[in-house]
């Protein structure tokens, strides 16, 4: 191909884009969405969210070649980042990520096919990508887990970066030195918080927070309140500030007309799970596909597993620890051995599709109909799919592990599976 062919490709692109963006806006001109039939609007919305993602995958195909012809220098922004974050109405950071993931992609093929089909969101690809780019190896497994749930393939992403990196604790140190906790307030006046640390702080706040909220949390649904679990998190992060203000310390030592220092406060001690294979923690490093997290929050270095377990009250589950799975309990609810290998193998909601790590151990079968409590014939489900099985008669499918949750009339569901053959 000459240049002056490859020129004309080129514009002919650049043509067909611009074409297709104006029969889009033609089509949003006159889209009335209550005149839309709903036998079709649910496959108009997916249509519409194919665009999306193939224009956002376009823009990530295509922002290191911007940041290549140089018009952010000419646009007086500080940074190509900034020049795309402009461009597009959106956050530096955003922006930044979106870059970082564009010169990743030539390296890695697989990705870079799923982004051009539109098999992926622009959530997905900043998952994945980062990921991918630690370990090529494993571009196919997280695009196949990108079908299922977003926080799972987050989580696997975040695994499949610690399993590549080659120095734990100086990524540990890394993210201890970045830590920060931002309160702004937004357009509407709400007051916002966000912060970012290590996992086993986040371990030790989530665990000082969960007695509290699980509280409130019974309390509302025993006077007959609902409002979402995320409400009484908040409710109960503003108990625990009260709680732990030195402020409230100096004010009643003031009134006892005693020194005005906050009072000395014990250690904080939270209960936490370790998923930590054995060989590693007798290392002191992991190796090949060796464990070690904190189950539900994400990987930590084995040192840090180590000054955990001097530091903390754990139940710790290492991979050559007491076997349970075959241990039956005749009691309605599992033993504290049983919990403790649930949170560790089923951290999360067993509907494929939910991520919760705020579960109730479900009973395949009734208790009333087996009279025992045994770890294969248990589940962990979130509150709401919890509710769906005891009163809509919801089901997960037959099989182990996390699965499909499915309605009472879907082919799936247990009960209308076909009776056995007479023979």
């Amino acid at each position: 191909m000459t240049v002056m062919e490859d020129q004309q490709r080129v514009h002919v692109g650049l043509a067909n884009v611009r074409l297709a963006e104006r029969l889009i806006a033609s089509m949003l001109l006159v889209l009335e969405p209550d005149e839309v039939a709903c036998s079709d609007v649910t496959e108009m919305w997916k249509a519409f969210d194919g665009i999306e993602r193939l224009g956002a995958n376009a823009k990530t195909l295509l922002a290191a070649r911007v940041e290549a012809a140089g018009s952010w220098r000419t646009a007086g922004a500080r940074s190509p980042a900034e020049h795309l974050a402009k461009l597009g109405g959106t956050a530096t950071n955003v922006a930044r990520r979106a870059l970082e993931n564009s010169k990743q992609l030539p390296r890695l093929g697989a990705v870079s096919d799923a982004l051009r089909e539109g098999a992926l969101s622009s959530a997905q690809v900043e998952a994945i990508v980062p990921a991918a780019g630690a370990d090529p190896s494993a571009q196919d497994p997280l695009i196949a887990l990108a079908a299922t749930n977003l926080n799972e393939l987050r989580a696997e992403c975040l695994r499949t970066k610690a399993g590549a990196d080659p120095d734990p604790d100086a990524t540990h140190r890394r993210i201890r030195k970045s830590r920060y906790a931002r309160t702004f307030t937004d357009a509407e006046g709400a007051w916002n918080l966000v912060a970012r640390g290590t996992a086993e702080a986040g371990t030790r706040f989530e665990s000082a927070l969960e007695p509290i909220l699980d509280a409130m949390y019974d309390r509302a649904r025993a006077a007959g309140e609902h409002e979402p679990r995320e409400a009484y998190a908040f409710d109960a992060l503003m108990t625990l500030a009260d709680r732990d203000t030195p402020t409230a310390d100096i004010a009643a030592d003031a009134d006892a007309d005693s020194v005005t220092t906050p009072r000395p406060r014990p250690k904080t001690r939270y209960l936490g799970l370790l998923h930590l294979s054995f060989e590693a923690l007798v290392r002191g490093a992991r190796a090949g596909e060796e464990t070690c997290e904190i189950v539900g929050i994400g990987p930590v270095p084995v040192r840090i597993a180590r000054e955990l377990l001097g530091e903390s009250i754990l139940k710790l589950v290492i991979t050559k620890g007491v076997d349970v799975a075959n241990v039956t309990h005749l009691g309605r609810g599992p033993t504290a051995a049983q919990r403790v290998a649930l949170l560790w193998s089923k951290p999360k909601c067993a509907n494929i599709e939910c991520s919760s790590t705020f579960v109730q151990i479900d009973h395949r079968e009734p208790w009333a109909k087996t009279k025992h409590t045994t770890l294969s014939e248990l589940d962990p489900l979130c509150p709401h799919d919890h509710k769906l099985k005891t009163h809509h008669r919801w089901s997960l499918i037959e099989g182990t592990g996390r699965r499909a949750f499915v309605g009472p009339n879907d082919p799936r569901h247990p009960r209308n599976k076909p009776p056995p053959d007479a023979g």
